[in-house]
């Protein structure tokens, strides 16, 4: 059944009724907007999108190269700034916060997988997982990092970089740094697009595992119809607007 407004794909903010009292907004995005250059070379990426996000929720948004995906993404997740609209996380307004105060925000709060995997070249996938855990302040760091890259099956490469490691073996190390904070919101942008089959059934195994005893939103970026599915709604996005949000 339909979750998002009824009426032309441009109204599409998903209304929470009263039959969810206990539920907790977690991203309250409204009329986004994101737009490079300007004039006759202004291109609009996102087109007034809505959207309401609840805890817990698992959400794939799928849509053709182009649409938008990615770009929602990275605003939703205080990665990008919108040019217009308004992003509230977590009671958080992304838009009034300046950079540190962004940063300081996202901190344990938000975790992202992106496709580029930003995997830091000079560390090991050991350190990649466990510098940021540890300048967080977070116990243990580096227990806790080594438990995480066992757990997407790199424990055998704990100390190799990332120019000696695999896209797939990269990709693993960036979803053990994401999931290694316990974020109770956690983006990931096609997050098994780079791996064989199995390893991508267990990565996609870890992260809706890790969500739901965390209790974590899990907002996925996918092509896979099949992992879109495992979500509890699909978003579909289509020239920088929501055309359709269901239960999955």
């Amino acid at each position: 059944m339909p979750r998002g407004q009824a009426g032309p794909p441009a109204r599409n903010a998903r209304i929470v009724t009263s039959s969810s009292p206990a539920a907790t907004t977690v991203i309250d995005a409204r009329n986004v907007r994101l737009t490079y250059g300007t004039g006759d070379a202004a291109v609009h990426v996102l087109r007034d999108v809505s959207l309401s996000v609840l805890a817990a929720e698992t959400v794939a948004l799928l849509g053709p190269s182009g649409s938008g995906k990615s770009s929602l993404m990275a605003v939703l997740s205080g990665l990008e700034r919108a040019t217009a609209g308004r992003v509230l996380v977590a009671g958080l307004d992304f838009g009034t916060l300046t950079e540190d105060a962004l940063a300081v925000a996202r901190r344990g709060r938000v975790g992202v997988v992106l496709q580029a995997f930003h995997l830091l070249p000079t560390m090991t996938a050991l350190e990649n997982v466990a510098v940021p855990l540890e300048l967080a302040g977070a116990p243990d760091p580096w227990g806790r990092a080594e438990a995480e890259l066992a757990a997407v099956g790199l424990s055998h490469r704990l100390h190799h970089y990332p120019s000696q490691l695999s896209g797939g073996e990269q990709q693993r190390t960036a979803v053990a740094r994401a999931l290694a904070p316990a974020p109770a919101l956690l983006f990931a942008d096609e997050p098994t697009g780079n791996l064989d089959a199995a390893t991508g059934a267990v990565v996609a195994d870890l992260l809706f595992d890790r969500a739901a005893r965390a209790g974590a939103t899990l907002f996925l970026i996918t092509h896979d119809e099949e992992l879109a599915r495992r979500c509890g709604r699909v978003v579909r996005l289509a020239d920088g607007r929501i055309v359709s949000d269901q239960v999955a």
